[in-house]
């Protein structure tokens, strides 16, 4: 991969990026007052079975059709993963969570690091675009390789819910840094299914974690968005 590529993959999923990451949790908010996940194993195998069998796989292998459609240059593709990225949020709050990332990326990377990949996007797919999609077009039309970009955004989403796990329930920094350590080896074998994983064949298995991200929505006291 060029440095170029490297240095804005880094860029755009650093938590730096203006995406509002930090503010969504995916239900693991309400999975923390329920009792769900309350050390640092309970998170590892809380955030184990999102990334190999849920919602954040159901993101990469969108990711890894969305890359595909847009070096491919296949409007219908693109238009089909965009659309089912958008159908597939179990949630009101997770529809918000990936939509509003999604627009924020978007904005961020025109006035930054525009390319005609993202205006091929708006002609393929006029309604909201989900964050796996924008990311996904964004690298293609930069020319970052597949398989680097799926592992470094598998990444960026378990450090995301790490930093959420290490607030809420509460960890030290050093455990958050195990449990990073622990799911490289789901994060590497969720990349490689991802990847081989076509649009039709899409799908989670998560059912725990799609009902936090529904009762998240009335919890009494709440410090995320989602």
């Amino acid at each position: 991969m060029a440095a170029s590529a490297l240095y804005r993959l880094m860029a755009w999923l650093s938590p730096s990026f203006p995406v509002g990451a930090f503010s969504y949790s995916s239900g693991l908010e309400w999975a923390v007052e329920a009792g769900d996940v309350s050390d640092a194993p309970s998170l590892q195998r809380w955030l184990s079975v999102i990334i190999g069998e849920g919602g954040v796989f159901c993101d990469a292998a969108l990711f890894a059709n969305a890359h595909r459609a847009t070096v491919a240059d296949d409007a219908a593709l693109l238009r089909a993963a965009a659309e089912l990225a958008v159908a597939l949020a179990p949630a009101k709050e997770r529809h918000l969570e990936t939509t509003g990332q999604g627009r924020a990326f978007v904005e961020a990377a025109r006035a930054a690091w525009p390319c005609a990949a993202l205006e091929r996007l708006g002609d393929a797919w006029d309604g909201p675009i989900a964050y796996p999609v924008a990311v996904a077009v964004t690298a293609a039309g930069h020319s970052v390789p597949l398989a680097p970009a799926l592992h470094a955004f598998l990444h960026a989403a378990a450090a995301n819910l790490i930093s959420a796990g290490v607030r809420l329930i509460p960890l030290g920094q050093t455990d958050g840094q195990r449990v990073l350590a622990a799911l490289e080896p789901t994060i590497a074998t969720a990349a490689a299914r991802a990847a081989a994983t076509a649009l039709e064949g899409i799908g989670g298995s998560a059912f725990r974690a799609d009902l936090a991200a529904m009762h998240h929505e009335t919890q009494y006291t709440r410090l995320f968005r989602s």
